[in-house]
């Protein structure tokens, strides 16, 4: 495994995000889980201090942060709020699409607005009868002379009906297979493009996830991104490498859980003395510290292969994130358990770091696909 390590400035500013992460993050983490509204304050934080300009190139106003950067910062922020570090992973999701396979006009018309934050992004791929399997998506779109015509519907997306920046895939060819998908920038004002049902989730409740619905959508013909045809591979392309930042995300949610365990345990007196005297209970912290620092080191090589050019990090990245995914699960879980009746109770906030960390098993590819991933690339080797 080859050295990974960030400039300094981007040291530096990893730091800075600690500190905000620490500050002015992790106090609004309950109420945002409690009231399951989008953190607009959280948003603008982050569009202040240019977080979410990070993942952006510095010809469009971005900061043109490294990959690792934008995963340590994801790291950092879902360590205090899950929801509050997918802001900054969903930002990366949206546009990722334009960044691959966009020209350079698109470029200019999107990227400034979205790496100050004035703007959102949203991905569009999962329909309800096409998840795990996105060939089988209905949405189909059709050239009209100088407009596609978009009709079909995509289902639990994050930032639905918030993002003016929607990456939406849909069917230009059905003959084709895979190769008759093809993908689009849909803005939200666009005629026919609407909003349906809201979701309300067992976790990440501040992320609004949402149906998209597409009655005669209009969409320029210069809103195609790439070629006709090109869609799924994009799509393919992007989720190898923006999971990487759920991983970051499950592993920022496992080291949070881990340093409450840490804490609790040394502070929580049973039989005259703290229960972190207990081998039993340091036995735990050590399986869940030992989980956490293996994740980390394959998120962060999963990044810095990314930083590097190289071009057979698919593998690494789905290890990536199923193996942290999977470690925030147990490590959270873990953490429940050694508080006790407390871990149970919304007072404190182990149980919503377990429900937070469910999904990182699910979204940008179920860990069952991940192993199919992982799997096939080993047998074609």
């Amino acid at each position: 495994m080859a050295v990974i390590t960030v400039s300094e400035d981007e040291r530096d500013l990893i730091a800075a995000i600690r500190e905000i992460a620490e500050e002015r993050v992790a106090p609004r983490a309950a109420e945002i889980d409690h009231t399951g509204e989008f953190p607009w304050d959280m948003k603008e934080l982050l569009a202040h201090h240019d977080i979410l300009a990070m993942p952006f190139p510095e010809e469009y106003g971005g900061l043109g942060s490294s990959e690792l950067a934008i995963t340590m910062a994801i790291e950092e922020l879902s360590r205090c709020c899950a929801t509050t570090g997918l802001l900054l992973a969903v930002q990366q999701l949206g546009s990722m699409p334009i960044l691959l396979a966009g020209n350079e006009k698109q470029k200019r018309t999107y990227f400034p607005r979205l790496a100050s934050g004035e703007w959102l992004a949203a991905f569009g791929l999962t329909e309800a009868g096409s998840g795990s399997d996105a060939a089988a998506m209905k949405t189909v779109a059709v050239r009209q002379g100088d407009k596609y015509i978009l009709n079909g519907s995509k289902r639990f997306i994050t930032n639905g009906g918030l993002a003016q920046v929607n990456t939406v895939f849909a069917i230009t060819d059905r003959e084709k297979g895979t190769r008759g998908i093809s993908a689009f920038i849909v803005e939200k004002e666009y005629p026919g493009f609407s909003v349906g049902h809201v979701e309300d989730k067992m976790g990440i409740k501040g992320s609004q996830t949402a149906e998209l619905i597409f009655q005669d959508c209009e969409v320029p013909a210069e809103n195609l991104i790439g070629e006709e045809g090109q869609g799924f591979k994009i799509a393919m392309m992007t989720l190898d490498r923006t999971r990487i930042g759920i991983g970051a995300q499950a592993l920022g949610i496992a080291q949070g859980a881990l340093e409450l365990a840490i804490s609790y345990a040394k502070q929580r007196v049973q039989f005259g003395h703290p229960i972190a005297d207990n081998q039993g209970i340091q036995f735990m912290l050590a399986d869940m510290a030992t989980k956490v620092e293996a994740a980390r080191l394959l998120v962060y090589n999963a990044a810095a292969m990314v930083d590097r050019g190289e071009k057979n990090f698919s593998k690494y990245s789905s290890m990536a994130k199923m193996f942290a995914s999977d470690a925030a699960m147990e490590v959270t879980n873990d953490a429940i358990q050694i508080l006790g009746g407390y871990g149970y109770m919304k007072e404190y906030p182990a149980e919503r770091m377990m429900r937070d960390a469910k999904i990182t098993q699910i979204y940008e590819g179920t860990n069952q696909i991940q192993r199919l991933v992982i799997a096939r690339s080993l047998l074609a080797e």
